[in-house]
């Protein structure tokens, strides 16, 4: 019988709703260096890039590398609108991670410092603990399986028994290469449903539905 032994959650967009302040920070800071883009076409662009990925098209967007103080700046204004709008968790979420009797972890596309900044303006930090992981710590982002087989191997979870939860096609697709089960999370007004369907994955549009769906997971034991 399938045991469930984690839950691994991606963090913008399925922990936190953070995508609108992050594509408007982005916007304004990208105006600064000669790239007009309005924050809907930041998010076509940009939306589930890792910060090398995005400073890349960045640079290959304006013909010459980005100053040198770029992504201090970039984080300095993130960081702070995060904190002063403030940035707010996604509904429901909260009451479905606490209720979960398996350990949880978050693997993201951004900075260590952007979900601690993040999970830590919401009260979701705590529930997290250090199972936070980021490119930042060496490993391929995803869609590549290395955030999340890391994850796994944080609380000696099999990866045949996760469950990953993402906003993102890339995120599925890394889930899958990793050899884990994926439901995409469509309860924003950002979020792609059908690239998440395209992707393989069973959407759900409401964290109230989340606890449910792991326990009719084919073979469920619990």
């Amino acid at each position: 019988m399938f045991e469930l032994e984690a839950v691994i959650f991606d963090c913008d967009g399925v922990l936190v709703d953070s995508e609108v302040i992050a594509q408007e920070v982005l916007s304004n800071v990208l105006a600064k260096v000669g790239v007009a883009m309005a924050p809907y076409e930041v998010f076509a662009t940009f939306f589930g890039k890792t910060v090398p990925q995005c400073i890349a098209i960045a640079e290959e967007m304006t013909g010459q590398a980005l100053p040198e103080e770029f992504i201090a700046a970039w984080r300095e204004e993130l960081y702070r609108e995060f904190r002063q709008r403030p940035v707010e968790a996604v509904p429901g979420v909260r009451a479905v991670v606490e209720q979960l009797d398996v350990p949880v972890c978050v693997a993201s596309n951004g900075p260590l410092a952007k979900m601690q900044t993040t999970l830590g303006v919401t009260g979701l930090l705590p529930l997290f603990e250090d199972r936070l992981f980021s490119p930042d710590s060496g490993l391929p982002g995803k869609p590549a399986p290395d955030l999340f087989l890391a994850a796994a191997r944080s609380v000696n979870a099999d990866p045949a028994r996760c469950v990953v939860i993402e906003d993102s096609a890339g995120g599925v697709r890394g889930a899958f290469a990793a050899g884990m089960q994926a439901f995409g999370f469509t309860g924003l007004p950002h979020i792609d449903a059908a690239s998440l369907k395209a992707a393989g994955a069973h959407t759900f549009s409401s964290m109230a539905e989340l606890p449910e769906l792991l326990r009719a997971l084919p073979g469920v034991n619990r």
